[in-house]
């Protein structure tokens, strides 16, 4: 065994999680661009291993929110699981976790600490389940998520994440400010098949927030999500 196998199982010791296939794990932390970068090692990438993951994360978020919530609706469920499972929870699960001093990235995309990265940690968190099923089973795999996952759930519905950002900065704006909020494109670069927008969110005359994005909506959703954390709701 490697060093470096070495350090993985020692990474799934600190997690508490029985990995006896330990090469799945390294496996699960490889991106593509590694792969790219390294062809003489014959190392996999992680994409299949992401493939199962999600399966596995969206059968065990959605036994555990069918069994807590058994008054609530399929699309209530639904919007639970979404808000539970999306890329922004799973990345900061991720990296709480101290997923990026393990992550296996080519030279340029270890550089890249913003949106690319938020990605590829949360595609990482469904590698490592999907190579804990693998190497476990669904029970340790279920148990993991329960363990570091399920609890998050308090957070959703308190915050209302289970909303489209967009809907809930409407809400709150015209609540606290009897306002409804305009979005306007303060940026636009790139040619037509790979656009890039910068979008700010106003109340009035006033700019609360600014989100980026490849599309018109997808900047709009960030720059709510923003105006949400700027104004506290």
């Amino acid at each position: 065994m490697t060093m470096q196998n070495n350090e993985y199982k020692a990474f799934a010791e600190h997690l508490g999680l029985r990995m006896p296939k330990v090469d799945l794990l390294v496996q699960a932390f490889t991106h593509r661009s590694y792969v790219n970068e390294h062809p003489e090692e014959g190392t996999a990438h992680n994409e299949r291993l992401e493939f199962l993951g999600d399966a596995v994360v969206e059968l065990s978020v959605t036994e555990f929110l069918f069994g807590k919530y058994p008054g609530k609706s399929e699309g209530e469920l639904t919007n639970f699981r979404a808000a539970l499972v999306n890329t922004d929870m799973l990345a900061r699960v991720a990296a709480e976790l101290g997923f990026n001093e393990y992550l296996r990235l080519s030279r340029g995309e270890a550089k890249d600490k913003g949106k690319a990265r938020h990605v590829i940690l949360a595609d990482t968190f469904e590698a490592v389940v999907g190579a804990l099923y693998l190497s476990s089973g669904y029970h340790d795999a279920n148990a993991f998520l329960s363990r570091i996952l399920f609890g998050r759930i308090d957070e959703v519905i308190a915050k209302h994440l289970w909303k489209d950002p967009k809907s809930l900065f409407q809400e709150q704006a015209q609540e606290h400010d009897g306002q409804t909020p305009n979005y306007r494109v303060l940026k636009e670069e790139g040619p037509d098949h790979e656009k890039w927008f910068l979008v700010g969110v106003f109340l009035g005359g006033t700019q609360v927030a600014t989100g980026e994005g490849s599309s018109k909506q997808e900047a709009e959703v960030e720059a709510a999500r923003a105006g949400l954390a700027v104004r506290g709701w």
